[in-house]
Order: C-alpha cells, then structure tokens, then sequence
C-alpha cells in the first residue's frame, strides 16, 4: 500500500506586521517590514535594540482571561495561529475520533517571556538570590516546560493522538512539519495540526545574542536593520510569530472537496557536526538536506520554482545558503528566484521555519513570490536573484525552502501545487 500524500488544507499566522493568513501575506506581498525599535522593554544599553514585534492583543483574538493568564505568549500565538487553521480547513474535529488526530508543535526557547517575568517577580526584580515562590503565578511550571505549548494546541482542537514538542533551534519549525507529514505517511493519524510557535524578544534573549554579535546594529534605521545578501548587512533582527497547518492524506481531502493550498512532498534534515553557530562555506550540509527532501518528493532541481531562503542577514549564513543552493540546483539556481522573508518579519526562532513554510504554500497558491526587502545593494558574493524589494508575479508549482539552525542543523522542505507531483 502506498503512504499517503499529504495535503495542507488550512493555514493560520500571527505574524510581525500581519495577525492573520490574509494580513500576513498582504505584507509580505507589498514589501513592507515590521521591524521596529523594541516597545517590550526598555531596550537601552543592548547591543541590538530593534525586533519584529507582533501587534497582538490576545483578548481580541478570542482568548479568555484564564486563558491570557495561564497561557505564555508563545502559547497564546500558538493557540490563535490553530484555531485560523482550522476554521479556513472547514473539518469537524467534534465529528472525528480525537485519537486519529495528531499535533506537532516547533519550538526553540519555550516559554522565555513567562519565565522572565516571573523570575522578576519572585526575585524582587533580582534583588533575591533566595527567591519567594509566594509570589509566582500557579502556572510557572507551564512556563518551564516546553511541551505546554503542544498540550495547549492539543487542548484547543480536541486532539487526543501523538503529541510533541520539536525543538531543534532555528529549523524546527521545518522539522515539526517533517515529523507531521511521517505520521500521516505511517498511519498514525489522520489529521495533523502542525506548526511553530515562539515568542522570545526579552532581555535575557537579547543579550544571548548580543554575546555572540549576531543582531543588527541598524538601531537609527529599524525598519531597515534586517538586510538579507546585501553588502551593508550587520545581522539578523529577532522577531515573533506562530504558523500552524492543517494537515491531512490528499485523497481524503479531495473527498470532501477541500480547498488544499499544496502538497507537502518531500523533507530532508541534516547536521554539520562542526561548530556551535560557525557554518562551513561550502554549504554541503544544507545541500544534502535539499537533495533528500528534492529525492522525497521525486523532483527534479529544475522543477523547483521558488527558494524560500533561510536568508538570516549574517554574511556566513547568507553565503552559505548561496552556496548550497548552487551545488543542488546547478546552473538552475541562476534562473529560479530565491528570496528572505526574514527581511520584513524578522527571525522568530522556532516560528519561523513554519512561518516561512506559510508563505511557500501561499506563493503556490497565488503565484506570487515575496521579496526581499532591504536589497539595495547586493554582495558580489552573493550572485542569485534574491527578488529585491518588489514582490514577483511568477508562476509557483514548486516551492522550496530551506532552514539552518545554531548547533548545526540544517533543514530543507518542498511544497507543491499536487498536480505538479509525479504520482
């Protein structure tokens, strides 16, 4: 018996810029950033002291009071980014076995934001090595477990299936969705609510990048600080968001005549084994996580017709990807379009794989692939079409994207109209 194709027939953002499917891709169609100078906390005194900050008012978006208080902001991203998802899929979950359906969660630092600012609270704004624990929320546990997050996705749509939390850095929102579409392949489940979610912009995280030099330094110009293959880069912006799926066997949506948004065909995953944050030039890793997920999916690199870059805004990953793309696409890498949403959203961690991932399913959707913003003026060394500033009407079938993660993860993932996939 064949594994099922999986189809993605539901689709929920809450992005910087854009809450919402439609408003996210508005933005990214028209070009525009969110970064912005820090509005969480008093910035001053940080090395980077701009991010991509969602406007996100959870009550608005339908969460409770208890909600609001029990959940962390990740968590809350999470939950609306879900219940999108499943409203645009039109499934029934009520009318479905709870056991048959599954939720993978991507997830990088888990519950910074809650943790921080308990930690504030039960020290006495760090006042206390001794901390009281009277004064914490009754959820703090909630905030130090990462799978909170998977529980409160499970929670909202009913599902009783596989549940887990993925966390393997900056590529987990990627690895989630590999890891969701094997569980549909091997029968373990029906339906897979899957995504990415994380809310990091805080002190302590902000400082963890400051140690290492990562961020921009472009504090006079923050909507301009993320600057993706351009010569005047200085790093990545951080940002925040979720983008969670609905994903089930294509053959059972196209039986209830659903709206399907692409096909997920293929996902490779590879490590370098090198070095903490440093990434070999060659790109070799990546390239062999592009040739698996291309194989998977039985495709041709000529077949690809979008690259969703990684495209952080640091010399080494922007030349590294570069490089990759170029060894398994050959002389194909030249003519495909390859662009950085990070340029306008900044970089949410674990989010942003599945964020990015939404985007693909868009393009394919619409064909239409978003620009980098930011490129004016490119690094000689970074010689493909990059889509500067302007969105691209250009016809979308296959999309490819890539992730590459501190610790050496390397991810890639191939989203495609069905119709452009060898059955």
């Amino acid at each position: 018996m064949n594994a099922p194709r999986v189809a993605v027939t539901g689709i929920g953002v809450v992005a910087p810029g854009g809450v919402g499917r439609d408003a996210f891709w508005s933005m990214l169609t028209a070009g525009r950033t969110a970064t912005r100078r820090i509005t969480f906390f008093d910035p001053a005194g940080f090395r980077c002291q701009v991010a991509a900050e969602a406007d996100f008012d959870p009550a608005a978006h339908g969460l409770s009071p208890q909600e609001i208080r029990r959940m962390d902001r990740a968590a809350q991203l999470a939950v609306v980014a879900t219940r999108e998802a499943l409203l645009d899929s039109g499934l029934d979950l009520d009318a479905r076995e709870p056991t048959r359906t599954a939720v993978t969660v991507g997830n990088a630092v888990g519950c910074t934001m809650g943790l921080e600012q308990e930690y504030r609270v039960v020290s006495d704004g760090g006042r206390k090595w001794l901390v009281d624990h009277e004064y914490a929320v009754p959820h703090l546990y909630d905030y130090f477990a990462p799978s909170s997050l998977a529980r409160e996705v499970a929670w909202a749509c009913g599902a009783e299936g596989p549940t887990a939390v993925v966390s393997s850095g900056c590529t987990s929102g990627i690895d989630a969705l590999g890891h969701a579409t094997a569980l549909l392949r091997d029968g373990s489940a029906d339906v897979v609510i899957a995504g990415s979610t994380d809310a990091p912009i805080s002190p302590i995280t902000l400082a963890c990048f400051d140690a290492i030099k990562a961020t921009s330094t472009y504090n006079d110009q923050p909507d301009a600080a993320c600057r993706p293959f351009d010569a005047e880069r200085r790093g990545l912006v951080l940002g925040e968001g979720a983008a969670f799926f609905v994903l089930e066997s294509l053959e059972a949506a196209r039986r209830r005549d659903a709206r399907v948004y692409c096909e997920i065909a293929g996902y490779g995953g590879r490590a370098n084994g090198y070095h903490m944050t440093g990434l070999k030039p060659d790109g070799r890793e990546m390239a062999e996580a592009i040739r698996v997920a291309l194989d998977e999916a039985r495709l041709d690199p000529d077949a690809v017709d979008y690259v969703n870059a990684h495209g952080s805004g640091t010399r080494q990953n922007d030349r590294h990807e570069t490089a990759a793309v170029k060894t398994t696409l050959g002389e194909h890498a030249y003519r495909v379009p390859m662009s950085s949403i990070k340029s306008m959203v900044g970089h949410s961690l674990g989010a942003i794989g599945s964020i990015e991932v939404a985007a693909c399913a868009l393009a394919v959707a619409h064909d239409v692939v978003p620009p980098t913003a930011n490129l004016t003026r490119p690094d000689p060394e970074c010689d493909l079409d990059y889509v500067p500033v302007t969105a691209r009407e250009h016809r979308t079938d296959v999309a490819l994207s890539v992730g590459s993660g501190f610790g050496g993860f390397q991810s890639a993932i191939v989203v495609a109209d069905p119709e452009a996939v060898p059955a």
